[in-house]
């Protein structure tokens, strides 16, 4: 599955907002953000477009598709089922993000980034409902039940996670066993319980044209 493997810094100074692509880093004076809070490029300090209409669409669907490490084939695809599934389009478009497999174990705190996350699935750490998944868009479904594989229980990484992000919280749409490292999905996810600060109808209008 193709992803992009350029710097990640600079699309949260594109975006002018934290997308939280490097974990840790980003909680820290060290992010990108707090030193040079404008557009990447050579007239980024200088540059001062005021968006409208397209502009402003536009950057909404990048700012989503960059949190969850999506490309846009494949964004494309997200909305196109969205748009075929009863509900509110954007609201079922995030819903589709949030139950991808490596959100899912970003949001259970055990990964300190979404691309970490993505990672550890690829690497095959993980069970779901006692199969062996290591696909990252993989949808979760309420009542599924995700494990971290007893070999895996002692990785450095996943153990660091847990350690560096207990403060976080965990959605009100999950639950999680510390002890056994297994979650569960207890409900779909409300737009209330997605907190991202994004307008998903200027993304609905952008593809609706």
């Amino acid at each position: 599955m193709a992803r992009y493997i350029g710097p990640v810094c600079r699309l949260c100074r594109r975006e002018a907002m934290k997308l939280f692509l490097k974990g840790e880093r980003c909680y820290t004076e060290k992010c990108a953000i707090e030193k040079r809070n404008f557009p990447p490029g050579q007239h980024g300090k200088t540059r001062k477009a005021k968006l409208a209409g397209y502009g402003l669409q536009l950057r909404e669907k990048q700012k989503v598709k960059r949190i969850y490490g999506v490309l846009e084939d494949q964004f494309r695809g997200y909305f196109e089922e969205a748009e075929r599934t009863r509900g509110i389009t954007g609201v079922t478009l995030l819903q589709l993000l949030e139950r991808r497999l490596d959100n899912v174990v970003y949001r259970l705190g055990l990964a300190t980034s979404r691309p970490q996350a993505r990672q550890l699935v690829r690497h095959g750490h993980f069970f779901i409902n006692g199969r062996k998944v290591d696909i990252p868009s993989y949808t979760v479904k309420q009542g599924d039940v995700v494990t971290v594989l007893a070999r895996s229980q002692k990785n450095p990484t996943i153990e660091h996670a847990m350690e560096e992000v207990k403060g976080r919280g965990i959605p009100e749409w999950l639950s999680f066993d510390p002890a056994g490292l297994t979650g569960r999905i207890v409900s779909i996810p409300t737009r209330e319980q997605i907190n991202l600060p994004v307008q998903e109808q200027l993304i609905v209008e952008l593809y609706s044209k």
